[in-house]
């Protein structure tokens, strides 16, 4: 508890702090961390360099070199040692460069180079991006991949000077100025890749930034890495991390256009799709209340049975009823004493004319069933098959209606009314 409350104040109450000395028990262990000791005259102090910060020092850090550390005052809490953990080396004598670099951005600053509203706006699309950078860096290539990558159709013109070395500040301005005098590109990126601050130092100079400064086209700086920030950078319109993130800045207006078209096309697909499971589900529900002929042809012979039936009862009642109305009269008769034989002839008479009324009603529910019997032939598949149509099925068994629903060379099925043949299509037409 004691060594961690220790070590939280120490790296609470120290910030990332510069400290110079000379290397000394300097050892690398198998993991790739670099432990060494920094001294003076006065005193000396442990330090840690993980692997991860030990992979990008620019030189090999030897015995009895003198160096500047960059580092967070720490305490290793296992031994209660007091340490340095190393973020960055340097050799000795950079320091003199630090100090070049915070007069000119002091000098610059005051000038107003750094204002927010002296940067230009980068184009959104722009016709053509010029690169200022040397002809064998690896950042050329890197962003020539990367427009590739997102940008292939866009034309590159590349105004090469060296990155680094005596005289490289002055070729890389002239560049720069060059590409503003002929206008030919809509945003500039000035770019090299990563290393220590004097391979950088030429994108320090005042000359360079004067004419960032000057450039009537957006320029984007893409100049060493991440953690990495130059004169340059900072007058520049758009500062990028690296020179791959640069190209990406020039860039990013086709980039988000194509992803929008791809979101769009990506929406347009759903609604598509979703239309068209609408559209199914409703074709289904159509077809489900869609009747089959025979299926209603049975409907109807049911329902012509049906009326039979109470055709039939409707006449045995009326008959009965009949025959007691006659059962009745005959009682009165009889009661009454009647002339039997005026009764008989009445009787038979009545009798006669029953029985014709009887059987023209029964003529009458004949012809009825006849012609319902008729309208049913009519509405069957089989008597339009046998007046010579046929009915054409395609190979899954759906009926062909038009036809637009053929292909030539597709096999067809046809249905006469006596029988069935195959078929192939050979040509077709439209009505």
């Amino acid at each position: 508890m004691l060594n961690r409350l220790a070590r939280e104040t120490l790296e609470h109450g120290f910030p990332l702090l510069w400290v110079s000395g000379e290397v000394s028990n300097l050892a690398r262990a198998a993991s790739g961390h670099i432990y060494f000791s920094l001294k003076d005259e006065a005193a000396q102090v442990r330090c840690v360099m993980f692997r991860n910060r030990a992979q990008i020092v620019p030189f090999r850090l030897q015995e009895g070199m003198r160096i500047e550390a960059r580092a967070l005052v720490t305490l290793y809490e296992a031994r209660g040692d007091f340490q340095l953990n190393v973020e960055a080396l340097r050799q000795a004598g950079i320091g003199a460069l630090y100090e070049a670099f915070a007069r000119l951005r002091e000098k610059l600053e005051k000038e107003g180079l750094f204002a927010e509203e002296r940067r230009k706006p980068l184009p959104r699309f722009p016709r053509r991006i010029g690169i200022v950078t040397s002809l064998q860096a690896a950042a050329l290539s890197d962003i020539l991949a990367a427009l590739k990558r997102r940008c292939p159709h866009l034309p590159v013109v590349i105004y090469p000077a060296p990155v680094q070395g005596e005289g490289a500040a002055e070729k890389i301005a002239a560049a720069i100025q060059t590409a503003g005098k002929r206008g030919e590109c809509d945003v500039l990126i000035v770019a090299r890749g990563g290393g220590g601050i004097e391979d950088l130092w030429s994108f320090n100079e005042e000359s360079v930034a004067r004419a960032i400064d000057h450039c009537p086209i957006p320029v984007v700086t893409g100049v060493g890495h991440e953690t990495d920030t130059t004169i340059a950078d900072l007058v520049a319109d758009r500062r990028a991390a690296t020179p791959t993130a640069a190209a990406e800045l020039a860039s990013a207006g086709f980039f988000e256009a194509g992803q929008h078209l791809a979101k769009l096309g990506s929406t347009l697909r759903d609604a598509m799709r979703r239309a068209l499971e609408t559209r199914m589900q409703r074709l289904d529900l159509l077809g489900r209340s869609l009747v089959h002929p025979g299926e209603r042809l049975a409907r109807l012979r049911a329902e012509v049975a049906h009326l039979g039936t109470r055709i039939a009862g409707s006449l045995r009642l009326r008959l009965g009823r009949s025959a007691a109305e006659l059962q009745q009269a005959r009682a009165r008769l009889a009661a009454a004493r009647p002339d039997m034989r005026h009764a008989k002839r009445d009787l038979h008479e009545l009798g006669g004319r029953m029985q014709n009324i009887m059987a023209a009603r029964f003529e009458e529910q004949r012809i009825a069933l006849d012609a319902l019997a008729t309208n049913l032939a009519h509405l069957s598949p089989d008597a339009v098959l046998q007046r010579g149509y046929s009915i054409t099925r395609k190979a899954d068994g759906s009926i062909v209606r038009s036809s637009e629903q053929l292909a030539e060379d597709e096999v067809l099925h046809l249905t006469f009314g006596h029988g069935w043949a195959g078929a192939r299509v050979t040509d077709r037409g439209d009505a």
